[in-house]
């Protein structure tokens, strides 16, 4: 089953102590390039969080959105820049001399200058949470999977509708190239005879069919139709593989593309020339779906 590089999954765990958020969006891209944009204290869990998306998502631009809240109760510390503290201390009671006023007790005011005190909150093994993020992240994959699956679905419905219209025109050409060889002797034929019976000679039909054999060995395209088959049939099979398989595909339609083009240079007819334009058309479509696939 194909796999679409586009989708969007939410994922949520939580407990009494903590409650993680992850939301993964994902979009086409040529490889594989993941943003991640999460809480300062779990940059240590980053690697971990890279190597868990890189095991289920193969190819795409995958944007991770992390947010952690914490429960309970939470241990802080309050330290004194103590060398701060004398200076301000220090600076004030010069300040008082210099003005002539009493000593007082600075404690209060030097309290309230900045960086004097500091919270701290203790200090946490963040490790020790990847488990609980592991979870979130697990039900967000696992719901984006769901969403590339589905939209990878109707994908190669489509894809598959328009190989079976491409080997259609195949065989319409497959049918034709018999009437151009007829159509083109039987207009040789009438130059010929045009040409000679006004100096009242008849036509060589040796020299007709050798001029029909150098038509019909310039226009052959047996070979390019069997090749431009093989790539349809590799193709189909190649939707069924079940992995990332949207660079494999993309090769093949060149080598559709290729042998399209070859048969419209050398089968020099209106009617083949009208069915590759449609088949031309197709295969843009068919390219333009496969930039969506993983």
């Amino acid at each position: 089953m194909l796999k679409s590089m586009t989708g969007f999954g939410r994922g949520e765990y939580i407990d009494s102590n903590h409650r993680f958020t992850v939301e993964i969006k994902a979009v086409n891209h040529r490889y594989t390039e993941i943003g991640i944009r999460a809480p300062k204290n779990l940059s240590a869990l980053e690697d971990k969080i890279r190597r868990s998306i890189a095991q289920s998502l193969f190819r795409g631009r995958v944007d991770i959105y992390i947010a952690m809240e914490e429960f309970g109760e939470q241990r802080r510390m309050v330290r004194v820049d103590k060398e701060l503290a004398m200076a301000y201390h220090n600076a004030m009671r010069e300040l008082a001399r210099l003005l002539n006023s009493s000593t007082v007790d600075f404690t209060p005011l030097i309290a309230r200058f900045p960086d004097v005190l500091k919270v701290e909150e203790e200090e946490q093994d963040v490790l020790k949470l990847w488990p609980k993020l592991s979870e979130a992240m697990d039900a967000a994959i696992g719901n984006l999977l769901a969403m590339r699956l589905a939209e990878g679905a109707n994908i190669q419905a489509d894809l598959t509708m328009r190989i079976a219209k491409i080997e259609t025109y195949v065989q319409q050409i497959e049918e034709r190239m018999p009437e151009v060889l007829e159509e083109y002797r039987a207009k040789l034929l009438a130059r010929m005879r045009d040409a000679l019976t006004a100096i009242g000679v008849e036509p060589d039909e040796t020299r007709l069919l050798q001029e029909v054999a150098c038509f019909a060995d310039r226009t052959n395209i047996a070979e390019e139709l069997v090749r431009l088959k093989s790539h349809l049939a590799q193709f189909r099979s190649t939707l069924d593989v079940g992995e990332a398989v949207g660079r494999k595909l993309d090769f093949i339609v060149q080598e559709i593309n290729r042998e399209t083009n070859t048969i419209a240079s050398k089968a020099n007819d209106f009617t083949i020339a009208n069915i590759v334009v449609e088949i031309k058309s197709e295969i843009e479509k068919v390219r333009e779906q496969i930039q969506n696939i993983e």
